[in-house]
């Protein structure tokens, strides 16, 4: 009968997690995160709701799972690049200069730590928790999980200001999971000493060498594909290695999660590896950890102490005095709607107060309604900062700002390219080995050439070419072309694209998903079709009516058909990409996001379309 009841409500906890997300696009709720929404639909079935779900060995062991499986993807969001603060400064808009991303992000969040430290006491000194510490680490936390996808929906991610809130919170990140692992091991008894610690981060390091050293192994090529997925196997090995060696020396079991998550991202993984890890975690295990978390939120328990009913608005009120106050150290640079602005998106917090709370809960520093009240908190937090957020920030100066392109390697195609790239969105820079002095010369009076000593990866990354968007890599050399671009595929950059005429180096690239083209394919396509389609080679080639592709990213217009699209300029919808599906458009065809719309039409209406589709003043 016991068997029965756990295939039951795991059954109901599986399929809430399933509806969840289309409920949201059902009813064009985007502003609700996701995890958010599963935490509100467990509240629905759980304690708090129908109590439909009783928790029971399989779903205690799955929800364990998702939480550690999302403190290693936490870990693995962490971009160690932005660390480097390598980065040529520029002007602002405004003409100030802009500011150094890893010393303000860091004087930030030490603000933000001495002032929720400050906040802590105060709140001891009111009576509503006994221990000062683990209220510190609450206030201080900030949520990667909603920071990331909210500047990327924003189209943040690569601007100053998107790089001093996304590392503010890596930072948090960080300080807070560590020091959640010394609060254990001190106030815990039968934990181990607080300077057990070391040997977990010693195994990291030796844990790290040894991946470095293996991961560039041809035999490890051949096994990460088929049925063996060796690099898979290899990740999963390192969390439950990291995770058990964590538990042993008295830190909690997320400490070792997210270390292997931090390890794995210092490795530089390749996208298709970490696509199916946020696929699995996703997926599966995470969706039932916050849907388990709702079920076991006791909502109405809260109501029977008025201390407790005090303490949420009181808590939200320090949690954004925590943010808002430090973070005015922008106004230096930014205006004030881009640094309250900031500031609310800093106060969102999730995964490591549930973490805390969870963790207080057990040790008994906290009683389960204050653990209660703290992750009902933090749920708040995650639903209305974002949408503060995204109503204040001035997006005027991201819809302006223009997609940075990288040419290595300057050549006849990549000289005239750039010239024609530079009346449009994008915003081309050449880099090229250094040249002759006449050469130079003349070059320099009609481009704009950054030189560079070589193409070795160390030349190309103090040139700042991977932090561009988009790098094209031209040199005379295909094999180079390839390395570097595998090079700058791992270094995070979005799009890759390489001069390559072997088709066995294209075969490799492409299931990297690296853009090839190659000089004698083009021209050979170009003539076919110069033969067999005349007019169409007319339309692409035409500089006013070419063909233009644009991608769906405003929620705005998600879920609108075409005969409502309220654009009115000279642009013809050719053919819609969603997915693997080729779509030809209608009038009754629903725009979606993510779509990828090919267009046709005069090149001043297209980059107005381009710029309305891609970039969200309402969103």
């Amino acid at each position: 009968m016991e068997q029965h009841i756990s295939v039951l409500s795991l059954l109901v906890v599986v399929t809430t997690a399933f509806l969840t997300p289309i409920i949201l696009h059902r009813f064009k709720l985007n502003f609700i995160p996701v995890v958010v929404a599963e935490i509100i639909m467990g509240l629905m079935i759980g304690k708090s709701g129908f109590d439909i779900v009783h928790q029971d060995a399989w779903l205690s062991t799955l929800s364990t799972l998702g939480f550690i499986f999302l403190m290693f993807l936490s870990g693995l969001e962490i971009d160690f690049t932005a660390f480097r603060g390598s980065k040529k400064r520029d002007a602002l808009a405004n003409g100030k200069k802009e500011p150094n991303t890893f010393v303000t992000a860091t004087t930030v969040f030490a603000g933000i730590f001495i002032f929720s430290l400050i906040l802590s006491y105060l709140f001891v000194l009111a009576g509503f928790i006994d221990n000062a510490f683990l209220m510190t680490l609450i206030i201080s936390t900030i949520s990667l999980g909603v920071v990331v996808p909210t500047l990327k929906e924003a189209h943040l991610m690569k601007t100053v200001i998107g790089q001093i809130i996304l590392l503010v919170a890596v930072i948090a990140d960080l300080v807070t999971m560590i020091l959640l692992a010394v609060f254990v091991s001190i106030y815990e008894a039968g934990h181990g000493n607080t300077w057990l610690l070391l040997i977990l981060f010693g195994a990291g390091i030796v844990l790290y060498f040894i991946g470095k050293k293996f991961k560039t192994r041809t035999f490890i090529e051949t096994l990460s594909t088929g049925t063996v997925q060796i690099g898979t196997r290899a990740v999963f090995t390192l969390i439950i290695v990291l995770v058990g060696l964590s538990e042993t020396v008295g830190a909690e079991n997320i400490l070792g999660a997210f270390l292997a998550g931090v390890l794995v991202s210092l490795l530089s993984p390749n996208q298709e590896l970490v696509h199916k890890l946020d696929s699995f975690g996703y997926g599966f295990l995470i969706p039932i950890f916050f849907v388990m978390v709702g079920v076991n939120l006791d909502v109405w328990s809260l109501f029977s102490e008025k201390k407790l009913l005090l303490l949420i608005p009181l808590l939200l009120i320090g949690l954004l005095l925590s943010k808002l106050v430090p973070v005015f150290l922008l106004k230096i640079w930014y205006d004030t709607k881009t640094v309250i602005s900031s500031g609310f998106l800093l106060t969102s917090t999730l995964s490591l107060v549930i973490a805390a709370a969870t963790i207080g809960e057990r040790m008994e520093v906290i009683t389960p309604q204050m653990s209660g009240t703290l992750i009902l908190v933090a749920v708040i937090t995650s639903i209305f900062t974002p949408m503060v957020f995204k109503k204040l920030f001035p997006l005027e100066a991201v819809k302006s700002k223009k997609v940075s392109v990288a040419f290595l390697g300057a050549n006849q195609v990549t000289l005239s390219l750039s010239q024609d790239l530079k009346s449009g969105l994008y915003a081309p820079i050449l880099y090229h080995t250094k040249m002759e002095k006449s050469d130079k010369q003349i070059a320099n009076s009609l481009f704009d050439i950054v030189e560079i000593i070589d193409y070795s990866i160390d030349s190309i990354s103090r040139a700042n070419v991977f932090q561009s968007e988009i790098v094209v890599i031209s040199t005379g050399d295909e094999n180079l072309n390839a390395s570097l671009s595998i090079e700058a595929k791992e270094k995070g950059v979005s799009r890759v694209i390489a001069r390559i005429e072997s088709i066995e180096l294209e075969q490799k690239l492409r299931e990297q998903n690296i853009e090839v083209f190659s000089s004698f394919m083009s021209t050979k396509t170009l003539l076919r079709a110069l033969i067999e389609s005349p007019t169409v080679i007319n339309i692409l080639t035409n500089q006013e009516t070419g063909l233009y592709e644009i991608k769906m990213l405003n929620t705005h217009f998600d879920g609108m058909h075409l005969r409502q699209f309220p654009f009115t300029g000279d642009v013809i919808f050719v053919r819609i990409f969603r997915g693997k599906d080729s779509i030809v458009p209608h009038g009754d065809t629903e725009l979606q996001m993510d779509d990828r719309l090919i267009v046709t039409g005069s090149k001043e209406y297209v980059v107005e379309l381009k710029r309305e589709l891609e970039f969200c003043e309402t969103c």
